[in-house]
């Protein structure tokens, strides 16, 4: 039965290797979509919506050539989540190579009480999502470094910092930079229906910030009842194990002052916003809904960010100059580069899509079928979660994914009734469960190196078992908070968001 379960891992493994590049699929699904529009339009494929008559366009037409090289450098410059993540990436950038990010999750995982510390393990690892990446590289090994020194298995340690980094990767108690980038897809994807729909970076925050502490707590159990017993005392192998050390007074100082840099800001924006005759409310109804603030919320969280990130910086000796500081920012944005190739050619994918109304003859016929099944609406989710799960096991980048599906689903959702913030979210849920488990994930290298320091013959396999209770887990009670959230209560999801629309 072990044998088959490893036989199954290296399949999927060697499928997974087998795929071209994620921006070589883009160029692929390209070529695919030009081809089938000329066929579709060649045996003239429509379909009614409305008083409407929706006909597939032949993008190999000369018209339509002409439409796209028109069209080229619009379709990627005016990318909806381009400018929103890149400046968000430049203030984390600056709390990043400060070092103040690092500061706060040691500070974080070291004052948690020894009863709680799998549960502020996992919470600061869906925390340090805020930093992009940084979670995989800083607070795995921290991780594990603090359950050695207070006589806990260390690779529990890393299997709870993993499973908050990578499977509660959507979840945060503020806005990230995940959130731009999916909501200006689904905006895409949603203007295949509506032209003038617009999701904000801001729809899935209510459930999301809830989310982060389900996926804290259940995570802690897991780990506590499941993994730390199933490993046993650990015995050291003779590796050189170093034990976590605190700050110093230098950076113990300076993570003080920033904070309060921090919070101060966060005080002095209060102020602004606050006040009913702000004008950073909504002119027509007084609130924060669909507000300037809400608009410009990207604005706010970069100084959030930036703001103790520079205090830090040179208060530790991080930063000596404004130079280092714009060193930041560059070296922030070296990180991007390949999100940008991506991008590029998913942009031109989308564009094309919605060009060719492929989008709208699926949604429309996929519909048509899915409302004849008559199943019930929290069904439908739950089973559209399943299969963004499934796929992400063989397309582990969330942006990928999302730029793949979202044209199909978003729309066909909402001729259901059901809304593309609602959508969203579930697809983020299924993303984010089993990026532990997938052997694709590109940072599963970088956590089987800090695995083998306590443990040499730790391998694919071990690491994929270890992390596979959480994985299911997070998947029922993520799965299930979605459901109550909006098929018991129907609360909102984000400022202002309703889960249904008029179909």
């Amino acid at each position: 039965m072990q044998q088959q379960k490893f036989s199954f891992l290296n399949l999927v493994e060697r499928l997974g290797n087998a795929l071209p590049h994620p921006a070589m699929i883009f160029v692929y699904l390209t070529l695919i979509l030009m081809i089938s529009s000329a066929l579709a339009s060649y045996f003239g494929l429509s379909v009614n919506f409305g008083d409407k008559n929706i006909q597939i366009v032949n993008l190999l037409s000369m018209e339509s050539f002409v439409k796209f090289t028109n069209s080229f450098v619009e379709n990627y410059a005016k990318f909806p989540p381009l400018g929103v993540v890149l400046v968000a990436m430049i203030g984390i950038s600056i709390a990043e190579h400060s070092g103040y990010l690092k500061s706060i999750l040691r500070a974080l995982v070291l004052s948690a009480p020894k009863a709680l510390v799998s549960f502020f393990v996992v919470l600061a690892g869906i925390v340090s999502n805020l930093a992009s990446d940084i979670g995989y590289v800083v607070l795995t090994p921290l991780a594990a470094m603090l359950f050695y020194s207070i006589g806990r298995h260390p690779l529990a340690g890393l299997a709870a910092a993993f499973a908050g980094v990578s499977g509660g990767y959507s979840a945060n108690l503020l806005i990230s930079t995940t959130d731009p980038l999916l909501a200006g897809i689904t905006q895409s994807a949603a203007q295949i229906i509506d032209p003038n729909y617009i999701v904000g970076p801001e729809v899935n925050y209510y459930f999301m910030f809830v989310s982060t502490f389900v996926i804290a707590i259940v995570g802690a159990f897991i780990t506590d009842k499941i993994i730390e017993p199933r490993l046993g005392v650990y015995e050291s192998q003779d590796t050189q194990v170093e034990a976590i050390v605190g700050m110093d007074a230098k950076e113990k100082r300076a993570m003080i002052l920033a904070s309060l840099g921090a919070l101060l800001y966060v005080a002095l924006v209060l102020m602004m916003i606050l006040p009913q005759d702000s004008l950073f409310r909504n002119a027509e109804t007084g609130s924060f809904i669909k507000s300037p603030f809400i608009v410009g919320i990207i604005f706010f969280v970069f100084f959030l960010l930036a703001i103790p990130g520079i205090i830090y910086g040179f208060l530790n000796g991080t930063f000596k100059s404004s130079t280092d500081i714009v060193n930041a920012m560059s070296e922030g944005m070296k990180t991007m580069a390949m999100y940008l190739v991506i991008i590029f050619f998913a942009a031109q994918f989308i564009s094309l899509f919605a060009q060719s109304n492929i989008g709208q003859y699926t949604a429309i016929k996929g519909a048509i079928f899915l409302k004849s099944l008559d199943l019930n609406p929290s069904l439908l989710i739950l089973l559209f979660i399943a299969i963004c799960a499934f796929i992400n096991l063989f397309v582990a980048s969330a942006s990928a994914q999302w730029a793949l599906i979202s044209p199909v689903f978003v729309p066909m959702f909402m001729l259901l009734g059901y809304a593309p913030e609602l959508v969203q979210a579930a697809y983020r849920i299924g993303d984010s469960t089993t990026n532990i488990i997938t052997p694709l994930l590109s940072y599963m290298p970088i956590i089987l190196s800090f695995a083998m320091k306590y443990q040499k013959n730790v391998g694919m396999g071990t690491m994929i078992s270890l992390m596979l209770p959480y994985s299911m887990a997070f998947f029922v009670f993520w799965s299930a908070l979605l459901y109550v959230w909006v098929f018991v209560f129907n609360l909102p999801l984000g400022p202002g968001v309703e889960s249904f629309i008029a179909s």
